[in-house]
């Protein structure tokens, strides 16, 4: 028997897992929340999307590790494991025939769980993400007033705006030839529409930061091999333009892909988990 979401929310201490699509008219059955809970009472919830380019998931250091860590600070950590065209599709390219797993599938998994955790918890919601996942995670801080549940005839009771956002080493342009990491835009776009201007603009994150977009702990490293650290500058300009409380932090070594794992952290990049909590605990006592 699957555990609703209310036991998920009540459990002290455990990790457990939930069909978040469970019940409605989505099939899509591998799309998973897992929880990760501290003792007591949290003092903020925040969802983890994992990066891998939107073709696959990097689920231990950009995921599990990053939840335990949050827990283990009595942050309330929820693993996104959202859809992604798969790693059969980078090689066989299939959804030249298919449809398979494309926008806007991936926004609307994280907004379902975005829903789901609003409805059992009062505590300050935030969403993380890494590599493609930041991309993920800062798509529903810009575009929370569009509802991309609706499809599955979901109209969500509660706000689908997160508190905070924080995308490590994001991918955020799709229009800027550039900067772009490819294998990311074509992920998320498929085959047929990757040439589609109009699309690329729309969900080329730097020209759609708000004014009521919600504040963002972002950072990167400069010797970034695989998304260009500029993806970031981008978007810092773009925060910065439109007076929007956040905090940029660029390493000048660290690579990519380093999340919470300690093997992949160098001096610098292990450093940055301390320096969002207390961001976060800044941000926290201003409410």
């Amino acid at each position: 028997m699957l555990i609703t979401i209310g036991l998920l929310l009540a459990a002290i201490c455990t990790q457990a897992q939930e069909r978040i699509w469970e019940g409605t008219s989505c099939k899509a059955r591998k799309v998973t929340l897992t929880a990760f809970l501290p003792e007591g009472e949290p003092r903020a919830a925040v969802i983890v999307c994992p990066g891998g380019s939107y073709h696959w998931l990097d689920l231990e250091a950009e995921g599990t590790l990053v939840a335990q860590w949050l827990a283990s600070e009595g942050i309330a950590a929820y693993v996104l494991q959202y859809r992604v065209a798969g790693k059969f599709e980078f090689v066989a390219k299939y959804r030249t025939i298919l449809r398979g797993n494309r926008h806007p599938d991936m926004i609307a998994d994280l907004q379902r769980a975005i829903q789901l955790v609003r409805e059992h918890t009062d505590c300050p919601l935030g969403v993380m993400g890494f590599s493609a996942g930041g991309h993920l995670v800062m798509t529903a801080g810009e575009f929370y007033t569009t509802n991309f549940m609706e499809r599955y005839g979901i109209v969500p009771q509660v706000s689908l705006r997160p508190d905070f956002v924080v995308p490590v080493y994001p991918v955020i342009t799709l229009s800027d030839a550039r900067y772009v990491h490819k294998r990311s835009r074509l992920g998320l776009l498929a085959e047929p529409r990757v040439s589609n201007r109009a699309l690329r603009d729309s969900l080329s994150l730097e020209k759609h930061v708000k004014r009521t977009t919600p504040p963002v702990f972002l950072l990167n490293c400069k010797d970034d091999p695989i998304v260009d650290y500029h993806n970031s500058e981008l978007l810092d300009s773009a925060l910065t333009a439109a007076g929007i409380p956040h905090v940029y932090t660029q390493y000048a070594t660290g690579g990519h892909g380093f999340g919470a794992d300690p093997a992949r952290q160098n001096q610098d990049t292990a450093r940055w988990q301390d320096s969002f909590l207390r961001w976060l605990d800044a941000l926290l006592d201003q409410e």
